[in-house]
């Protein structure tokens, strides 16, 4: 209670009848008078000054009530007053929020970007906006059909904008599930308490097929006469106002296609086939930002063929033989022309036509040609030289649009009806010493052949038919005079072959022909004595080889080197060491026939050792022969095995289970030593709960995803190889895993 003043009152709605303040009298006054905003329910006792409240106040129907109060005198004038008194009304919870839809539905593209927008459902609450009574938020109670453990759609809970989730992003499809139904739930109080008021409503999502799709391979004949640039296809995007691009798969001088604001795709000028047949690029769609709203499409065009290439003949001139006797029908060589369309096609099919015939005698039609292989036959009988040594043809060579003239120059040849015949069928004897050098000319021989000369007919091929098994001589033949040379082929030994009683035979290389033999005339003798001379020691062979494991003890006896004196003197083999390397093989040999490693861990140096090694005789110095030592150091297994990095590791994002992907286990070591790896992951809880790994064959295994949740970034994991070697060894590597945006063809973008 107090004196009358200017007074304000905060009292919450409902509640019921209440008393608010009492006002006291000062003489004069004998009462109160009040007027103003009471609406049947707030008013003062005129003779207490009580301020009272009979009935409930509503924040919703008005939420403040001015009154103005004053006191009187008996007579009924103001004494003191008016003053002001406002009660402003406070609100409580008491509505629930509403939709203002009883039902809603949308409509949403497959592979549309996850967390945007694609419809908005809407709610209000009554009471009052500035408290928590009034704060909304929305969620999803229920979705149907729900397919997997997380939820296709995600609702923002402030804006009510309902939008896929990165799951949805991927699985949505309308031959699979073309529609949806959400409860969508919406609270008051900010949904933070148990006793805010909540509301539903029934969401229909209706799924349509993606916008957004690569056009099927586009066909665009090659050299078009069209105005450029030509509208060849359109893609478009499921989002309104993106931004479109184009961009190249493998490197050009210049690509021709273009794209324009509204997504058509353009060939900016005429393609030719021949120079390329296959274009293949990517179609990207951003947002204002500059990222990525789908995913790239690839397009490819492919140059189809028209007939614009005439034929070409590979050579100038064709030239042919055909001898005298062959029968008609023969096949006497082929006529080829090439055409640069398309292989397999109308436009490249050639045919063959014989045009002219020079001369023609004995008559025309000499020659018949297949007219789709382009290959020469006699026509009917055989020719004859006497007739004419010579026939030029001119082969007509067409496609559907196009001809070329290949000209063919046909020989006839004499057959082969004499054999060569020996100036002499004895040349006597020659004595050489056993080291004349190979190479060495120590016979001239001469045969004739009355056939037609330089062909095969005529041309002498000189052998040795008896009494030479080794092949210690070779005889060369100068094909312009059929002159043959004798030469040493190997070394003479006269401790092994003192003499040779040889028979030499002159053949043709074309056969003869039917009825004519080979007969003593084409035989010739030829005796040859080898003289001794001393010769150096000889090794048993001339390089020796040996192999040890790298890690062989010092000392070890790895190899034994003999020689032996043809003369059966008596040998000494040393070694000897070439200027570059002298000082460097030294420390791991010693003298004489026994070689010993003087040195262990050869194989950090090299893999492979040669030393030259001299056997001379002990009466003569100066007679001395050298060998090769050939020391091969096997490998030990002292590598560790690693990951092959020549492919990236990586997964496509978001990633949805099921992906997996081959690495590859690689060892410096020999192959012996690495044929059978094995993969396993190192015991760490990341490693485990992220990652699985599986083996797939001795040197690859599958890594596995474990689950979607990952981020597009690269993570670091730890793998240890074995290489089951002798002894094993075991590596624990950091196999560096993307996660990352991938393009249509699943390669990281």
């Amino acid at each position: 209670s107090g004196p009358l003043k200017d007074m304000d009152f905060f009292v919450q709605e409902g509640g019921g009848p209440r008393i608010l303040h009492q006002f006291t009298l000062e003489p004069p006054a004998v009462s109160f008078r009040t007027s103003g905003e009471k609406d049947g329910i707030i008013d003062i006792e005129a003779k207490s000054g009580i301020l009272y409240i009979n009935g409930s106040l509503d924040w919703e129907t008005k939420q403040v009530h001015k009154l103005q109060v004053e006191s009187v005198n008996g007579s009924g004038s103001t004494v003191d007053g008016p003053y002001t008194v406002t009660i402003h009304v406070e609100d409580i919870n008491d509505n629930p929020p509403e939709f203002n839809q009883t039902k809603y539905s949308g409509v949403v593209r497959q592979n549309s970007r996850p967390g945007k927008p694609f419809m908005y459902v809407y709610a209000t609450d009554r009471d009052d906006p500035s408290t928590l009574h009034a704060q909304l938020s929305y969620s999803i109670l229920h979705h149907f059909p729900k397919y997997f453990e997380e939820m296709l759609f995600q609702i923002d809970n402030v804006t009510g904008a309902i939008s896929p989730t990165k799951t949805g992003s991927y699985y949505l499809d309308p031959l699979k599930q073309d529609t949806f139904t959400l409860v969508v739930s919406v609270k008051d109080m900010g949904g933070t308490t148990t006793n805010a008021f909540a509301n539903s409503v029934d969401v229909v999502i209706t799924v349509m097929e993606s916008l957004w799709k690569a056009p099927s391979t586009i066909y665009i004949k090659e050299n078009s006469t069209e105005v450029h640039p030509v509208n060849i296809t359109k893609v478009q995007s499921n989002e309104p106002g993106v931004i479109y691009d184009i961009f190249e798969k493998e490197k050009l001088p210049r690509l021709p296609f273009s794209i324009s604001k509204d997504g058509d795709v353009y060939v900016t000028r005429p393609l030719d086939r021949e120079e390329k047949d296959i274009y293949t690029f990517f179609v990207v769609s951003k947002d204002s930002t500059g990222e990525l709203v789908e995913k790239p499409l690839q397009i490819q065009v492919i140059v189809e063929d028209i007939n614009d290439n005439p034929p070409v003949c590979q050579q100038d001139l064709t030239v042919l033989e055909v001898q005298e006797n062959e029968q008609g029908g023969s096949n006497i060589g082929t006529v080829l022309a090439t055409d640069m369309d398309q292989e397999n096609t109308p436009n490249s099919r050639l045919r063959y036509h014989i045009q002219s015939q020079e001369p023609e005698n004995p008559s025309k039609n000499l020659f018949y040609i297949q007219q789709d292989t382009g290959t020469l036959q006699l026509a009917g009988r055989s020719l004859s030289k006497r007739e004419s040594a010579k026939y030029n043809l001119k082969v007509l060579v067409t496609d559907q649009q196009f001809q070329t003239i290949c000209d063919v120059e046909i020989h006839v040849i004499d057959i082969n009806d004499q054999i060569p015949i020996f100036e002499k069928s004895d040349y006597g004897s020659v004595t050489l010493a056993e080291n004349t050098p190979i190479g060495t000319v120590i016979l001239e021989i001469q045969a004739t052949d009355r056939d037609e000369p330089a062909t095969g007919s005529s041309l002498i091929i000189y052998q040795m038919k008896e009494g030479d098994p080794n092949n210690t001589f070779i005889i060369e033949t100068d094909a312009e005079t059929n002159r043959g040379f004798v030469k040493i082929n190997k070394a003479l030994d006269f401790e092994t072959m003192p003499e040779y009683n040889l028979v030499i035979n002159a053949t043709n290389p074309e056969p003869l022909v039917s009825g004519v033999e080979y007969n003593s005339s084409s035989l010739a003798a030829f005796n040859v004595l080898v003289t001794n001379v001393d010769e150096p020691p000889v090794f048993q062979k001339p390089v020796f080889k040996t192999e040890v494991s790298e890690d062989i003890p010092v000392n070890t006896l790895v190899m034994t080197v003999e020689a032996y004196d043809p003369e059966g003197d008596s040998v000494r083999v040393s070694k000897i060491l070439l200027k570059e390397v002298q000082g460097k093989y030294d420390q791991y040999l010693s003298y004489g026939k026994i070689l010993f490693l003087q040195k262990s861990h050869l194989l950090v140096e090299e893999e492979v050792y040669s030393i030259e090694v001299v056997a001379s005789e002990q009466k003569n110095a100066a007679q001395k022969s050298k060998a090769f030592l050939v020391l091969h150091l096997s490998d030990v297994n002292d590598n560790h095995p690693q990951i092959a990095t020549d492919n990236p590791t990586f997964f496509c994002y978001p990633v949805s289970g099921g992906e997996r992907t081959l690495i590859q286990a690689i060892d410096a070591d020999e192959q012996f030593f690495y044929s059978r790896f094995s993969f396993s992951l190192a015991n760490e809880m990341n490693a485990r709960n992220n990652w699985e790994i599986s083996k797939y064959n001795a040197t690859h295994a599958y890594l596995s995803p474990k689950h979607a949740n990952f981020e597009e970034k690269v993570y670091d994991v730890p793998i240890i190889l074995n290489d089951n070697g002798k002894p094993p060894l075991e590596n624990k590597v950091n196999l560096k895993v993307s996660i990352c945006k991938c393009s249509s063809e699943n390669a990281c973008f």
